[in-house]
């Protein structure tokens, strides 16, 4: 199929004729106005050609020639604006994906949950306290997380401060890379200085003598002539575009490039509560050029998705749209398999990815919420044995993680039990993993990678009931090497 060509009955503020979920309440809507009118004004955040190069890797990804690595905050806070805590996220996407890369021999596209990442879905408007209701903390973008009238009130100031926020770190992400912070001859800037002696440590370590003996090989061959390629890496941003006055605000017109970007970011989704074909979020969703994705999970059925389809990619544009699996390691099974056999029979292609983070959290008996490092890999090796099964690859995972040394997921080789949650628990909503679960969860991810069959990707309507059941995943090794 060729490019997307615009919607004729599209405008970046068409949204605004459909219900919209999940958008604060701002108390003065001529502030509201002020503050978007500044917006407007002000430098975008990424290029149309940034944008582009990731929709055409993504088109790779999804025909199986290169994999997603996504991953970052539950949720950013403007107080973790900070160097080192931007390099620390940084650091543990490039250890996970020279991993990848080693083990499973396949490029991989990396893109940051950040810059962007402040604005959160909630389950319900108001929270309550000692009988005392006020509205919900949804994220730095809205309004603030002490349990005040004042705090909790949504603030427009806030979308600014967010833009800010956005801009500083993507400037310094950029910064780093362009002065050689990616170069592979030298990954042992990328060590956390919290970082312990485990044998996921050492694991990657040995990945990064065997990447050194290659290079050192290579260059010899060469006759000492550095190869560029290894310098510098390709690196993108992603954010769930939840609240729709900011996107708008950020959608542009750029010369010699037809349609609308959405600016802010590269690589926006639809959350799983925000997907109606027929809300808002889709209509605004279905206009932009950028690569999107959207978030499926129970309660989803195959004619929903769909109408999601039909709405978001009308002309299969290749690179446009991934679907981010969300099912939890107990209904992925289940709810999966007709799915992908509903988009085979209609011949779409799509870029399947897992999220194995969001359907496996669970509250402990302490009221801490949290997720387990067993079942989190657990969802990730069914979803890929499903894709398999299908003839399709896996394309990308989405994992929640943080390069900070945490304590807000159980489990691993690392050992961290309930009692451990209360030491290092930083996360304002989710619980991520921390460093050494992150570099395990690559370890795992590699070998499943490794194992999958290199097929080509079907599309063709299957003849039987549809997708086999999976085989049983092997369970959790013991062993990270």
């Amino acid at each position: 199929m060729g490019p997307q060509t615009q919607p004729q009955d599209w405008q970046p503020d068409s949204w605004r004729r459909r219900p919209a979920r999940q958008q604060p309440e701002y108390p003065d809507p001529a502030a509201l106005e002020s503050v978007l009118r500044q917006l407007r004004q002000l430098p975008p955040l990424v290029s149309s050609y940034e944008i582009e190069n990731l929709k055409s890797q993504l088109a790779a990804a999804a025909r199986g020639e290169r994999f997603l690595l996504q991953g970052g905050d539950c949720s950013e806070t403007f107080a973790d604006c900070e160097s080192s805590i931007i390099a620390a996220k940084l650091k543990i996407l490039l250890q996970m994906s020279l991993l990848i890369v080693h083990d499973a021999r396949i490029p991989v596209i990396r893109v940051g949950r950040f810059a962007g990442q402040y604005a959160k879905p909630r389950s319900a408007d108001t929270e309550i306290r000692n009988g005392r209701a006020l509205p919900v903390y949804r994220g730095d973008l809205v309004n603030r997380p002490n349990f005040d009238p004042r705090d909790r009130t949504p603030d427009p100031e806030l979308l600014l401060r967010g833009y800010e926020r956005a801009g500083l770190t993507i400037n310094f992400i950029r910064a780093l890379i362009d002065g050689g912070f990616a170069d592979l001859h030298h990954p042992e800037n990328w060590t956390l200085s919290f970082a312990r002696a485990t044998p996921v440590a050492e694991a990657y370590q040995e990945r990064v003598r065997a990447v050194a003996d290659a290079i050192g090989f290579i260059e010899t061959l060469t006759g000492g002539v550095s190869i560029p390629q290894l310098q510098r890496v390709d690196f993108f941003t992603s954010h769930e575009g939840l609240h729709l006055s900011y996107e708008q605000a950020l959608t542009r017109q750029v010369p010699r490039r037809p349609g609308w970007y959405n600016l802010g970011t590269h690589f926006p989704w639809i959350g799983n509560r925000t997907r109606d074909p027929d809300g808002a979020h889709v209509e605004y969703f279905r206009g932009i050029r950028n690569p999107v994705a959207v978030k499926i999970g129970a309660p989803i059925t195959p004619d929903e998705l769909l109408a999601l389809c039909e709405r978001l990619d009308p002309h299969q544009e290749p690179g446009r749209l991934a679907l981010i699996t969300r099912f939890g390691a107990d209904e992925v099974v289940s709810g999966l398999p007709p799915l992908i056999e509903t988009l085979q029979k209609r011949g779409r292609r799509v870029l399947w990815v897992c999220d194995p983070m969001h359907g496996n959290t669970e509250i402990t008996p302490a009221g801490v919420k949290t997720r387990r490092f067993e079942r989190i890999l657990r969802e990730l090796e069914l979803t890929a044995q499903i894709l398999q099964d299908a003839g399709l690859p896996l394309g990308g995972v989405h994992f929640e993680l943080s390069g900070e040394d945490v304590t807000e997921c159980i489990g691993g080789a690392c050992g961290l039990t309930e009692a451990d949650l209360t030491r290092a628990y930083r996360s304002p909503v989710d619980p991520r993993l921390n460093y050494e679960q992150s570099l395990e969860m690559a370890l795992h991810l590699a070998r499943l990678l490794q194992r999958r069959t290199r097929t080509s990707v079907s599309f063709a309507p299957r003849s039987g009931p549809g997708p086999a059941a999976p085989h049983a995943a092997s369970p959790a090794h013991s062993d990270p090497s």
